[in-house]
């Protein structure tokens, strides 16, 4: 395995942050908030890092192996999030070393956890950063990283391989090069269309940039205290909401869709179940808080609506403190926490395609027993599903599980109560953001104890980086 080659990748990686480093220099510069020399220094450092290996390693070695692109995946997600939160660190306030770490997790991975008690305390210009880090995460650092520097398109080829799970390589069915083009004008063509439509609703120019930023990376970091509930405008919530469930959709549909290809949202068995399953949970979240006299009718549907949205896609925004919900709305909550959205989109965690595989699987061992010559297929979308991958998607879900079992475990270990570490565990490996207890969708992480952070900061890493590619990575020496 060629060092040097894995570390001429990771300085692409950190040019490319540097350029949103500079951007939030300028912005600095403009509101004269006092960051200026925090982004200048970051700025420069990554791109001295970056600029280092791109000189004195050539290009011409750029034909990478498996083994080589795991290493640069998982390697380069763990650097950009140790760059990301010097500006957080050197900025001070609420942000340790362990809070900046965790911070800068949270955003890259777009989980949307945070450990900030008072967002609007921040300037303008590390809020752009914290929502930037969404936006680039969201996409994928490497994958943005790709689809900007040149490079051999054996190895992006590889890369793509590697950050793509195998579900998600099969729905694309395009070429690499062909993926890349999809993923990044899907990205930007919403990105685009939910700034307009929030800043016609009512968000200043900034905000909806940011709220856009973190709800077509299903991030959820907001610029206010009270997250969407701040604003208290049903128009707002609705595009929110519309974006939120976009975005959770396999972009290679939604590019389908705008150009009028067959495979498209209308036509995807896997969108049909995921909106049915989303309309079941709104339906019985509304009759719970109807019923226990939350208010009308409308006011049930409002906030269930927005909550099992952000929830089921891992956006994580909040129009209200569902901590105090009915134990049966909160139950249902966590299961979307732990379903996640559609594999190919910018949620991470156990993904609702491997919910679905799972069921089909089932349904096939139980025609096995029934009748064990028969000549039995597990398809999805019409396409036959490999033994490997059923068999893959089991190992990953009873691996996922039994993640969340360790670290809840480890949380209450450091007398972190059982709701507020399951939860929390949960939210933080799914991407979700808010739990409940006492990280409840308007409360956050602060309270918790140092330990914690760090293990439902590599939760978020493990959720957002699939847990094979983690296994591989640490056991590469073994190849």
């Amino acid at each position: 395995m060629r060092i040097p080659l894995i570390i001429r990748h990771i300085g692409g990686i950190l040019l490319f942050t540097s350029l949103f480093l500079f951007i939030a220099l300028i912005l600095s510069l403009y509101d004269r908030d006092g960051t200026s020399l925090i982004f200048l220094y970051c700025s420069i450092l990554c791109l001295i890092f970056g600029l280092f290996p791109m000189i004195f390693v050539p290009a011409s070695t750029l034909t990478i192996n498996i083994r080589e692109g795991i290493a640069i995946v998982v390697a380069g997600w763990f650097v950009i999030c140790l760059f990301g939160s010097l500006p957080y660190l050197l900025w001070g306030g609420e942000f340790s070393l362990i809070n900046a770490w965790f911070e800068s997790v949270s955003g890259y991975t777009t989980t949307g956890s945070s450990i900030l008690n008072d967002v609007e305390g921040l300037p303008r210009s590390l809020l752009f950063w914290r929502s930037s880090t969404h936006w680039i995460g969201g996409l994928g650092v490497i994958l943005f990283t790709l689809i900007i520097l040149p490079g051999k398109d054996s190895a992006k080829f590889v890369l793509v391989s590697t950050e793509l799970s195998e579900i998600a390589r099969q729905n694309f069915r395009e070429s690499s090069k062909r993926t890349l083009h999809v993923l990044f004008f899907v990205y930007i063509g919403l990105t685009l269309a939910e700034t307009i439509l929030l800043k016609v609703c009512g968000m200043s120019l900034f905000d909806a940039v940011n709220h856009a930023f973190a709800t077509i990376a299903t991030g959820g970091f907001s610029t206010r205290n009270l997250s969407i509930s701040h604003y208290n405008s049903i128009r707002i919530e609705v595009v929110i909401m519309l974006f939120m469930v976009l975005s959770g959709i396999n972009f290679g549909l939604l590019f389908g869709t705008v150009t009028l290809k067959s495979r498209n949202i209308f036509t995807s068995s896997i969108v049909r179940w995921f909106i049915l399953v989303l309309f079941t949970g709104i339906l019985l979240v509304t009759a719970r808080l109807y019923a226990s006299g939350y208010g009308s009718l409308w006011h049930s549907i409002r906030y269930a609506s927005f909550q099992v949205l952000s929830l089921g896609t891992t956006t994580g925004f909040a129009t209200t403190d569902t901590g105090n919900w009915p134990v049966f709305t909160q139950l249902i909550l966590i299961y979307f926490t732990l379903q996640c959205a559609c594999i190919g989109s910018t949620s991470g965690g156990l993904k609702f395609d491997r919910i679905i595989i799972f069921f089909k699987s089932l349904n096939k061992q139980l025609r096995l027993i029934r009748h064990p010559r028969a000549a039995v297929v597990c398809k999805l979308e019409n396409r036959p599903v490999s033994e490997q991958l059923e068999n893959q998607t089991l190992v990953f879900t009873v691996l996922y599980l039994l993640i969340i079992l360790i670290s809840t475990l480890a949380l209450t270990a450091m007398d972190v109560d059982l709701m507020t570490s399951f939860s929390g565990v949960a939210a933080t490996i799914g991407n979700v953001g808010p739990g409940f207890g006492e990280v409840s969708s308007l409360a956050n992480y602060s309270g918790l104890p140092a330990g914690a952070k760090i293990i439902l900061s590599l939760d978020m890493l493990i959720g957002r980086l699939e847990i094979f590619n983690i296994l591989i990575f640490f056991s590469l020496k073994k190849f």
